[in-house]
């Protein structure tokens, strides 16, 4: 994995592609990197601007869309017109691909009421990526070319197969914030969106005689990041490198591993306005109160002793909720535990988790589905973060819990394992330790991992006090990250007039 260089930081024209992005659309951690990252670039000078499709959510909360005009693209379905708006108080310009054929559908922008694929995802992700390639080339309205594109995981992986041939192309980088979704479809696909005939083969976006818009990106792009040092690693081996490894190997000089930040304006308990007190690190004691709301909100029995344990995710294997179930009857063996629960996912799972409710009254308590203001009171009111996935490109809940003092127990893997240090007796004599690691992905290590915090909990004096507090005052801002891919820009930048040159 190539190392980042340290160059000189001149003002950048960016585009940021992504398919989401906080405060318009959010499913996930991409969501929240892409309304984040572009501001933080924003505040370091550079001109960055969003593209993004036009959900009839994301419509609905842009400030002040106006259209732009409409741009050829060939095999929509019917026209595609270019809307502008801003984040952040007028900061950020936001492009929304508006082609209502496409996108104009309620509820999740991936998936039908069904929970299914939408089965025409190929041609609406094809469509904001060549959409993203046309205003990249300046062929828009917009009198502004970027020098850069930062497209984002597969749905615009498509974005430097489009660009890669051209002359006067700007340079290209493309961030895998979670490789096992790959944008796979068949060869008519291929044919039906239009990309040029010699990029059917293995330096291209073919893979196993499929489609794979994730190749393409990875290929074709100047740089290749992903969103931590330890999954950049992972990546290039057979068990999380999902058939990719060896092209990822291949490409280890243009591949980086960046982590990603969270944004303090948001998710500061000292001034987080969605939960009912406010306190910091020098102020922990002030979290109690906290404590005491989440368990009227999750129906818990109201303890101020007890230890509050939380989760907050998609509820599907790879975050490992099937390992917090399995160890659950271990855990209420425990007479002051509690736990709460907030996500949604596989109806199986979401079944699991509603029967411990009914299971556990007053010391297990569920809520299915998202709540981001909820999210934040579970952060700030538990005492302990379960976060045992089984693989974890970064992970955006260790570093909310980190900073809300809510001690995080990790399985030890991609970012979980690069943000919390195990709080082994040495790192706790040295003041390092901030949470709780284990390996292998087993209830039976996860166990382990929780009678370890259960011990220190149960000790006198202030050693759980200041575990939390060595975790709150840990700086995982965007700031830091946004100047490292400041630098990888402009190695990007090189490359691309290398290749043209």
């Amino acid at each position: 994995m190539a190392p980042v260089e340290s160059l000189s930081r001149p003002t950048l024209k960016i585009l940021f592609a992504a398919s989401e992005a906080v405060p318009l659309i959010k499913t996930g951690g991409l969501g929240d990197v892409s309304g984040s990252l572009p501001l933080a670039l924003h505040r370091l000078g550079h001109d960055v601007r969003l593209v993004m499709p036009a959900y009839a959510d994301a419509i609905a909360r842009v400030s002040d869309a106006e259209p732009l005009g409409t741009l050829p693209v060939p095999r929509a379905p019917g026209p595609v017109r270019l809307l502008e708006g801003t984040l952040d108080d007028g900061m950020v310009p936001v492009y929304l691909v508006d082609a209502p054929g496409l996108f104009d559908r309620g509820g999740n922008p991936y998936v039908g009421p069904d929970g299914r694929d939408w089965p025409d995802n190929a041609l609406r992700f094809g469509t904001l990526c060549r959409v993203a390639s046309e205003i990249a080339l300046g062929h828009s309205s917009l009198g502004w070319q970027p020098e850069l594109v930062h497209a984002n995981d597969w749905q615009t992986g498509l974005i430097a197969p489009f660009l890669a041939d051209l002359a006067g192309r700007p340079a290209t980088l493309f961030t895998i914030h979670n490789l096992s979704y790959q944008g796979l479809f068949d060869r008519p696909t291929f044919d039906a969106i239009g990309l040029p005939p010699h990029w059917w083969s293995p330096r291209g976006v073919e893979f196993y005689n499929h489609l794979s818009f994730i190749k393409g990106g990875i290929n074709l792009s100047d740089i290749v990041t992903t969103v931590s040092p330890t999954y950049a690693a992972e990546i290039r081996q057979p068990q999380l490198g999902y058939g990719l490894h060896g092209l990822l190997d291949h490409r280890a000089d243009r591949l980086y591993g960046i982590l990603n930040g969270i944004d303090y304006d948001l998710w500061d308990p000292a001034t987080d306005p969605a939960i009912p007190r406010n306190f910091s690190a020098d102020r922990y004691r002030d979290k109690g109160p906290n404590k005491g709301r989440l368990q009227q909100v999750f129906g818990l029995d109201e303890r101020p002793n007890a230890l509050l344990f939380g989760h907050v995710g998609r509820l599907v294997e790879q975050k490992g909720i099937d390992l917090i179930l399995a160890a659950l009857p271990r855990l209420m063996a425990q007479p002051e535990v509690q736990l709460v629960i907030l996500g949604s996912g596989s109806a199986a799972l979401e079944e699991r988790v509603r029967a411990v409710s009914a299971q556990y009254p007053g010391r297990v308590g569920t809520r299915l589905g998202y709540d981001e203001p909820l999210s934040h009171l579970v952060e700030a009111g538990s005492d302990v973060f379960l976060m045992p996935s089984r693989f974890e490109p970064c992970g955006l809940n260790q570093l909310y819990s980190l900073r809300y003092g809510t001690v995080p127990i990790v399985h030890r893997t991609g970012g979980l394992a690069d943000t919390v240090v195990d709080a082994t007796p040495d790192a706790l004599a040295a003041g390092i330790a901030t949470g709780f690691c284990f390996e292998p992905a087993t209830a039976e290590a996860l166990w382990s991992a929780i009678a370890r915090a259960l011990a220190l909990w149960r000790q006198p004096g202030v050693a759980w006090e200041k575990l939390a507090a060595t975790g709150m005052r840990q700086d995982f801002s965007w700031a830091t990250s946004a100047r490292r891919y400041e630098e990888l820009y402009q190695i990007a930048i090189r490359h691309a007039l290398a290749a043209a040159g």
